[in-house]
């Protein structure tokens, strides 16, 4: 039972408390958007299910970038550091949040890792949020993008059902699509019940497995950058002069 966001039931925490917890959270968040906008970092905020598939498709999020981006990570769940071992594996160095009773990180939780965080010359931020399709789309992080990690094998109603979680997001993905030829589950369904909810659907089917569908989401993501970091990153570099002035 979450001891901040009242998941627990209308009479776990007073309405004016969780009032100021997300006034207090929406300060710090702030703080942490000014943070990556002054160092041209795409940091997003990656929610979904237990079990969506959020770590494996960092892990191939990584391969796919691995040698253009700089990319790190932070990871939340209520137990163990294994999400960021994983990562850290894939080469994605990661530090780890530990949340315990709470059911989703928060913009002070972001702002303490961030402090474990180089962010200059950083390319991409994802923050792994903790497993859950309520209470973290209440918590702005200060993130750049919200992305929904939506599996086929959750069915086609989950928009319908945590409609909070979507209307939010910039972007859902479809995940372990390798495994639709085993189900009955109707990609067209997914995407109208995304119609219902969004309002501005868009949706990438992917597989971590496979790789399809991971080129267009590292596209979407570069498409994402800010353009202060695009045109820097595009500008040529010149050779300092020569000691004296130039020739």
């Amino acid at each position: 039972m979450c001891e901040t966001c009242g998941c627990g039931g209308s009479g776990v925490v007073p309405v004016d408390v969780h009032d100021r917890t997300l006034a207090d959270n929406d300060r710090v968040a702030r703080h942490n958007r000014e943070r990556f906008a002054e160092h041209g970092v795409l940091a997003v905020n990656l929610m979904g299910s237990p079990g969506s598939g959020k770590t494996a498709l960092l892990e191939s999020t990584a391969r796919a970038l691995a040698g253009r981006m700089r990319i790190r990570a932070i990871t939340g769940d209520p137990a163990t550091h294994r999400d960021a071992e994983r990562l850290d594996a894939a080469g994605v160095p990661s530090v780890p949040i530990t949340t315990g009773t709470t059911c989703h990180l928060d913009a002070e939780r972001v702002h303490r890792a961030l402090h474990h965080v180089p962010l200059r010359g950083l390319h991409y931020l994802f923050i792994e949020n903790v497993g859950n399709l309520v209470c973290p789309a209440a918590y702005d992080l200060g993130q750049t993008a919200g992305v929904v990690v939506l599996s086929v094998t959750e069915g086609e109603d989950k928009p319908l059902k945590y409609p909070g979680m979507f209307q939010k997001a910039d972007l859902v993905l479809l995940t372990k699509i390798d495994l639709l030829p085993h189900l009955e589950v109707r990609v067209e369904r997914i995407l109208d019940s995304l119609s219902r909810v969004m309002p501005r659907p868009v949706m990438f089917p992917v597989s971590a497995y496979t790789g399809e569908g991971i080129f267009r989401w590292t596209q979407w993501l570069g498409e994402r950058r800010p353009q202060s970091a695009v045109l820097e990153a595009s500008r040529p570099r010149l050779s300092p002069p020569p000691p004296g002035g130039a020739p």
